[in-house]
Formats: structure tokens, sequence, C-alpha cells
């Protein structure tokens, strides 16, 4: 077993078992290793950019990361757009890039580059596994943090020369983090902060937009308070009898006309809204003059929870 073998075991004895993939020259190994590990459903993509917007969709949706396959730095490069995306959606992504061998990075190849750098501005975790030794336990770091939270992309990157060497190292266990419960005191202060309101609003986001968050937030609603959403969400079940909060506008004069009144911002799931652009003469950030804010849940917080609570 080497250890791209061994990357591939410990990716799906933790759950990861779908790869979208772009490869190159310094990937074969990783590719090969696909070819003998059946559970991995390998799914080849002609752009780096449909590999990574394929993967972004994926963990949207069913909450677990998906792997990339990415070609040294230029390949990253290429899938940057959706996974700013992914990041900013806190979407978990395993990216898994590779790399010249460790003693060939010296003598600067055309296809070299600062991997590390290049990816650290999408990325919640950056990690080289320099030995094939070390390769499962950086990976099973790489899922870990994966999940966060909040989750988001993350990059491990790897040598081929890590890759092709033998390992007696096989397998290494990832944990899920789970997000943390509500502080009852932040709850408590936000009960009585909106008893006290007489315009409030409650802006959700993140897992406050899943099912139960919704169902929290409709309860809500029906109690006289008003209830939106951040302007895009990650995901957001629809459909007959589920609860479609309004959304913040875009433009940013828009969104304060609509919040004209409001005296208190509850800002659960999310952070308070700012301008998606600044003009000459305009606010930054979208809260009304005037408007007290409180925080109830940060994306690391179970937000479904503090709604309820």
């Amino acid at each position: 077993m080497n250890g791209a073998d061994a990357l591939m075991r410990t990716l799906v004895e933790n759950g990861v078992t779908a790869c979208f993939a772009n490869p190159g020259t310094s990937e074969m190994q990783f590719v090969s290793a696909l070819d003998g590990q059946p559970a991995m459903r390998p799914v080849l993509c002609l752009f780096e950019g449909v590999a990574t917007g394929a993967a972004d969709g994926y963990g949207r949706m069913t909450g677990t990361p998906a792997c990339t396959l990415l070609h040294l730095g230029p390949g990253y490069g290429n899938g940057l757009a959706n996974l700013n995306n992914a990041r900013r959606a806190y979407t978990p992504i395993v990216n898994v890039v590779g790399d010249h061998a460790t003693y060939h990075r010296q003598y600067d190849a055309p296809l070299n580059s600062d991997i590390p750098s290049i990816v650290a501005a999408n990325s919640l975790w950056v990690k080289s596994a320099d030995s094939p030794d070390e390769v499962a336990a950086v990976t099973a770091e790489a899922i870990t943090a994966s999940h966060g939270p909040p989750a988001g992309p993350v990059s491990l990157i790897l040598p081929a020369d890590a890759a092709w060497t033998e390992t007696t190292t096989t397998f290494a266990p990832a944990s899920r983090p789970q997000p943390r419960a509500p502080d009852g005191a932040a709850v408590d202060a936000a009960a009585r902060a909106i008893r006290a309101a007489s315009a409030p609003v409650v802006l959700i986001g993140g897992g406050a937009c899943l099912s139960e968050g919704l169902v929290q937030a409709a309860r809500l609603q029906a109690a006289g308070v008003r209830v939106l959403s951040d302007t895009f969400v990650a995901r957001q079940p629809r459909g007959a009898g589920v609860f479609a909060p309004a959304r913040m506008q875009y433009f940013g004069e828009a969104a304060l006309e609509e919040l004209a009144g409001t005296d208190l911002m509850v800002f659960a799931g999310t952070t308070q809204p700012v301008a998606f652009f600044a003009y000459p003469g305009r606010p930054s950030v979208l809260v009304p003059e005037g408007c007290a804010t409180l925080s109830l849940a940060d994306r690391a917080t179970d937000a479904a929870a503090a709604l309820q609570a």
C-alpha cells in the first residue's frame, strides 16, 4: 500500500465517497488508488471549475464533504471561483491538490508554484503530507477540519513521492465536531430585547435556514416578530407548507428602506448584513441608524436550537 492508497482508504472509511477530479501527471497514483477503491465514486471533470462547483453542490445538499482532485497550483487556481462560493456558503470540501515530488520542488519546474499561498484564501485548513507515513493522519485531520464548525473547504497538498511511496500506515479516523449548543444567557437576552422592542427583526442564515430552523422561524413570525433571511443562503427547503422568509434586499438602499423603523435586529446563524459593494455617500453596514443589534447564534452555533429556545 502506498500513500495514495492510504489517503483513499482514509477518505472512504470516514464517509468521503465522491471525488470530482481533473487530474494531471502528478496525481496518477491517486487515480490508480481510485481504481482500487470501489466505495469511492470518481467523477471526471473536464475543467477544474466544474469539479469545484460540483463538490460545492454535493456538500451543500448532503452535509458531507466530497473530495476534489486538482493538478498543482494552476489547477486549483482554475477552480477558485467556485471554491470562493463554497467558502462563503460554509460547504465542507476536501481539496486534494497534487504537487511535485518533495525533492523536485527545489528545481522550480514549469508548473511549480507556491501552493500553500494559492489555496490559503479559500481554505479553512492547509497542510502538505510530505511523507507517505503521514498521509493517513493528515487526511483525517483535513476531513475533521472541513466539518468545522463552521464547515468549509480545506486543502490537502499531496506531493507525488508521498503518493507513490509504500507505507505501513493505512488508515486514520476523523471526527465530526458538532455545532455548539446555544448560550442560555444569549438566548435570554435576545428574548428580553425582542419583547421590549417595538419593531424587531430576526435575520437568519446558515443552519437557521434548514428545515428545523425554518419551523422555529415560522413560530417567531406567527408571534409577530418579523423574520428575514440572508440575501443568498447555501441551502433552503422549499415547497407547500414550508415557511419561506422574505430575503434581505440585494441593493443596500433598498434593504435600508425595507428596514426603516426597525429598532432591533437579532442575528441567528449569520452576522450583521453589509452592502455587497460600497457606493459614495452610502453606508456599508445595512443596519438602520439607532437600531440595536444582538447575536443569538453565530455560524458555529446550533441556530435552530437557539431559535427554538
